[in-house]
């Protein structure tokens, strides 16, 4: 329908009327190619969008998961609530089938997600708070249930409209085109997206933003009838190697302790500590990831971790769900094909880990114990795979120095608690325990110093050494060392783990090499 005026007809339809102002601004000008940090832009940017009359401005329509925010919802949702009620989020999971609405609210009953630390992009944030400054408006459309929408826009307060999946529509990649035609009409928006997915929303759009988007995305972008512009993120690979966190890998040398003490166990003896040694890394890696996505809104207020990758949001939730069961399997086949003596231990292992990751952590004291059973389980897995037994000395002092490390690995959890001026640790630990904390470092490493001490003076141990008495220098050595480690920590000084900092630290890396001097000389010497 069409009124007629003087100048012509008038077209009463807000939607076309829109529609045919869009077509007559600058912005809608076929692209011409430029490069800006390896990726195609055009020489009408968003400032020539800002230029234009508010009246005659696309709304600015962004995504939520992997786009407003570097995570996604569903998965916040899932490691929440499997952090709060393990239980009833399997139970919850069984409403899968009935797809991801279904799914996302039964999680929203164990969930608890703090809208205000989740990890959004700064960038659009702020592209999105310029357009509606300069008299544009805004809508947030989301695959995630309108709840979520609701309390994400609330906090951020940046958005004119809100839509979000509910019993009568699911707001995936097709089910947004056609909201966001109905709502605005065929290139009355401008979207920011993200995947592969998104191709079908910004068919409809007068311009594509593309959000850390694969090259694939951006050259078919780049390939359309649209203006496209490319924002970067840093990549998942360096994220994801940082949360696999393989500079921890360094604790799984200890398999090679067995092979250290019976020499001359031949090359297929090494080859099987090799795969131990990637097996449980693996494991290590998987179980890293667990207590990381579990850890969500802890790290996120912690002055150290919130920088970790999923709690930055440098990672997906997502992409880090999809890596634990990779992971899981090559540690199990690596495992396998040495023994199945291997595969129980690094089961063994891996269900300890998560156990801890999922409970045992915070139990007081018992969380100690698991982590000095966890070093010690990797020399058992040394022992495994090379078929040799373990003294019962070895086994003793392997507790003892152990359990010292762990206690030192909580001290220095709770000289960050105190100094960030919090009442309890994430362990439960109070602040004030730090002196029994303390205390139980040194007394665990000071008898971990006696065993060795009673190992010396065994007569098979002088039947083993040409020099034994060289030994009673590693002594003193290693009590130096653990007072250390315990002072470092208390001074709020250690930021890695124990073991990580014993093999980095320049004063720790010369005691592991005297000690290394010393063993050498009581055999050859």
């Amino acid at each position: 329908m069409t009124i007629a005026s003087k100048s012509g007809p008038v077209d009463s339809d807000p939607v076309r009327a829109n529609q045919k102002a869009l077509a007559k601004t600058p912005w809608a000008e076929a692209p011409s190619a430029t490069h800006f940090h390896g990726a195609r832009t055009l020489t009408h940017t968003p400032d020539d969008i800002a230029d234009a009359a508010p009246a005659t401005r696309p709304v600015l329509v962004v995504g939520l998961n992997g786009t407003l925010l570097k995570s996604d919802m569903l998965h916040e949702r899932l490691w929440s609530a499997l952090a709060q009620n393990g239980w009833g989020t399997l139970r919850a999971i069984r409403s899968l089938p009935e797809g991801r609405a279904a799914l996302q609210a039964r999680l929203a009953e164990y969930a608890q997600v703090d809208m205000a630390t989740l990890p959004y992009d700064a960038a659009i944030r702020d592209r999105l708070a310029r357009w509606r400054a300069e008299g544009g408006r805004t809508a947030l459309v989301t695959v995630s249930d309108q709840s979520v929408a609701e309390a994400v826009a609330a906090h951020l307060d940046l958005f004119d409209e809100v839509h979000g999946s509910d019993a009568a529509r699911h707001l995936d990649a097709r089910g947004k085109a056609q909201l966001l035609d109905e709502q605005f009409g065929r290139g009355g928006y401008a979207y920011i997206g993200t995947s592969a997915a998104d191709l079908e929303v910004w068919a409809g759009a007068s311009r594509a933003i593309s959000v850390g988007a694969s090259a694939n995305v951006r050259s078919k972008l780049d390939a359309g009838p649209i203006p496209a512009e490319h924002i970067d993120r840093e990549g998942e690979i360096s994220a994801f190697l940082r949360a696999i966190r393989p500079q921890q890998w360094l604790k799984n040398l200890l398999v090679l302790v067995p092979l250290i003490a019976a020499p001359g166990s031949g090359i297929f003896a090494l080859a099987a500590i090799i795969a131990a040694f990637f097996a449980l890394s693996l494991a290590a890696s998987a179980g890293y990831l667990i207590n990381d996505l579990l850890d969500l809104r802890d790290d996120r207020s912690h002055p150290r971790k919130r920088d970790r990758p999923f709690a930055s949001g440098a990672l997906s939730t997502a992409h880090g769900t999809l890596a634990i069961p990779i992971l899981l399997l090559a540690a199990l086949i690596l495992a396998v094909l040495v023994s199945p003596a291997l595969l129980a231990v690094v089961v063994l292992y891996f269900a300890a880990t998560v156990a801890y990751s999922v409970k045992l952590k915070q139990h007081t004291m018992l969380d100690i114990c698991l982590l000095a059973f966890l070093f010690t389980l990797r020399i058992i897995a040394g022992g495994v795979a090379i078929g040799s037994g373990l003294s019962v000395w070895l086994l003793a002092f392997s507790m003892f120095i152990f359990y010292a490390l762990a206690a030192v690995k909580r001290l220095a959890e709770l000289t960050d608690t105190e100094t960030a001026g919090r009442e309890t640790s994430r362990r439960g630990y109070l602040p004030s325990d730090r002196r029994i904390i303390s205390q139980m470092a040194i007394t665990s490493g000071y008898l971990a110093v006696l065993v060795l001490a009673l190992y010396v003076d065994e007569p098979t141990t002088q039947e083993k050494f040409s020099t034994p008495w060289l030994l009673w220098g590693i002594c003193p050595l290693l009590i130096f060392w653990i007072s250390r480690m315990v002072l470092v920590a208390d001074r709020g000084e250690m930021h890695d783990d124990p073991m990580v900092y014993s093999i980095t630290n320049s004063t720790s890396r010369l005691v592991i090499v005297f000690c290394g001097i010393v063993m050498a000389g009581a055999m050859v010497l």
